[in-house]
């Protein structure tokens, strides 16, 4: 059985809620990602901040990076999966939640990320196919 943590891409951080985006964008940079999970102050999921959310919803929308945290970005029910999850149940929960990355947490500690790169590397062509479909399909007509 495969599973989330066979796939996932180890090392992710987080970056606090407190913390602007341009620091954001900083760290994003540093780790050569377009995506990382927003911890509140216990070091709990609230959010997942991308590159283009930072673009989009901040600076096109004439507002300062410097001056808007992660956490006023953070929208939504976060979503993650459990290390130990089979990967049946990682594509479910993408393509239910028609997500592009899945933090990966283990005894309430992030441990990782899945990314669509993650998936190309370890899904069969049917299974990547099935899942594209799914998540940008759907979030075309939505």
């Amino acid at each position: 059985m495969t599973t989330a943590g066979d796939i996932m891409h180890r090392g992710a951080q987080w970056i606090p809620a407190h913390e602007t985006l341009d620091r954001a964008a900083q760290l994003m940079r540093e780790l050569n990602v377009g995506a990382l999970p927003i911890s509140d102050e216990n070091e709990r999921l609230c959010g997942i901040l991308t590159d283009r959310d930072i673009v989009v919803g901040c600076v096109a929308m004439g507002h300062d990076p410097a001056r808007v945290t992660a956490g006023e970005m953070a929208k939504g029910t976060p979503r993650w999966i459990a290390a130990d999850a089979d990967i049946d149940d990682v594509l479910h929960e993408m393509q239910t939640h028609q997500i592009r990355r899945l933090p990966v947490i283990d005894d309430k500690r992030l441990v990782g990320m899945i990314s669509e790169a993650d998936l190309a590397r370890h899904l069969t062509g049917d299974q990547i196919a099935t899942w594209t479909e799914t998540v940008y399909a759907r979030s075309a007509t939505s």
